[in-house]
């Protein structure tokens, strides 16, 4: 979750949606996204809202977080009803973060639990916390999984201890296959998080930490290529000359690698830079994401999305707090989607994914834009001939380029 909010219209008070947003809410599935804010340290690299322990006080505090994100939960609820959508259990849920797991599992339980009481949770729901290897122990798992929670994410990011410093990561590689183990013992299935790209890492030290990685058989793993972003400390290590800079032809060399092994490994793809053990361990929840379906995000400057209007909350956790304790909706901003938007957005994220997008679905330039994709092998050609657009592993490397081709002109 960037940490700056994009621009948009004001949101009401009361959080109340304009009437779109019901319009055929129960043909689409509904989940919860809570943002955790807090970390132990923050990243270089890392762009997110988050914050460590010492900046924050008062309502904000990780003490007092639980208790004001069900608020918010409760709020949540209130609104939906209010403004008119049918009642639907959550088919997922995801905390995130930040650290997610730097709050007590009972704290976590407890927001689960009254996410549970407000919308009820569909038979065999996906329930996933993203966690630091070095923010667990077996005692919290097995809290976690008691809760109803299914599923943890770890953000191994890499087996090389210099690339790890790079990154200000605090876990040691040997922490990794101990929290895989216990999550294993819990119950939960697990997936691991990794980072190419990093200053100073080489080919070979990312095939060992892919090789490491896929050592302790996880069932999904996220591979992302590491993105720059302005005003980290690692933008400005690059900027002194402390650091080398990224490289695109590295970032390629190291996406194909992932690629190679990860499959060689037994996972496939099922978008660009996810990989499942199985069709049916794959991230449900991100799937809703990129399939459009209905979400509500429950923290600071957390982003929601139901039936085409999206908003998102204020980005400091002291005017968050402050905010849900005078009743108040805590949304800075939203934006209602017309079609043509939301015709592009669908465009660029089911494009993404290997079950494909509709060729038939796109616009008369989109549709021509196929054959060349098809002639440059950036489309797989059986599946375009049989009307879906898949990207082939080259595709995949210069996805948004596809995608810019047949966007609706």
């Amino acid at each position: 979750m960037p940490s700056v909010l994009p621009l948009g219209d004001p949101a009401p008070s009361d959080g109340l949606l304009p009437d779109q947003a019901a319009d055929g809410a129960g043909r689409r599935a509904f989940g919860l996204y809570v943002h955790i804010p807090f970390c132990a340290v923050r990243c270089g690299y890392c762009d997110f809202n988050t914050y460590t322990a010492t900046e924050l006080g008062g309502g904000a505090s990780q003490d007092a977080y639980a208790d004001t994100a069900i608020s918010e939960v409760r709020l949540g609820a209130r609104v939906l009803t209010e403004s008119g959508l049918p009642a639907r259990p959550m088919s997922t849920v995801f905390f995130g973060g930040g650290t997610p797991t730097l709050l007590p599992a009972d704290d976590l339980a407890r927001i689960l639990g009254a996410a549970v009481e407000e919308w009820g949770l569909e038979d065999g729901a996906e329930v996933t916390t993203e966690a630091n290897p070095d923010s667990v122990t077996p005692e919290s798992l097995a809290v976690l999984k008691n809760a109803g929670f299914t599923r943890v994410s770890f953000g191994m990011q890499s087996a090389v201890p210099h690339v790890l410093k790079v990154l200000d990561r605090t876990h040691t590689p040997s922490r990794v296959p101990q929290v895989v183990q216990w999550a294993r013992e819990a119950g939960l299935a697990v997936s691991l998080d990794l980072i190419y790209g990093t200053p100073g890492e080489s080919l070979d030290d990312w095939r060992f930490s892919l090789e490491t990685a896929l050592s302790y058989e996880p069932d999904h793993i996220s591979a992302y290529a590491l993105i720059v972003e302005d005003g980290t400390k690692l933008a400005a290590q690059i900027r002194r000359g402390d650091v080398p800079g990224i490289d695109d032809d590295d970032h390629a060399d190291k996406y194909e690698l992932a690629d190679q092994l990860i499959g060689e490994a037994g996972l496939s793809w099922y978008e660009v830079s996810n990989w499942s053990r199985t069709p049916e361990q794959a991230c449900r929840h991100n799937l809703a994401y990129w399939r459009g379906d209905d979400w509500w995000g429950i923290g600071p400057g957390a982003h929601s999305h139901v039936g085409g209007v999206r908003w998102w909350n204020v980005k400091h956790p002291t005017a968050y707090a402050g905010r849900l304790a005078q009743g108040l909706s805590p949304a800075a901003g939203r934006e209602t989607l017309d079609a043509e938007t939301r015709e592009m957005e669908r465009v660029m994220l089911e494009a993404r994914l290997v079950s494909g997008l509709a060729i038939a679905t796109l616009g008369e330039s989109g549709r021509r834009a196929v054959a060349g994709l098809m002639a440059e092998g950036l489309v797989d050609a059986p599946a375009a001939i049989r009307g879906t657009l898949v990207l082939t592993l080259k595709g995949r490397l210069l996805a948004d380029a596809v995608v810019r081709r047949i966007l609706p002109d």
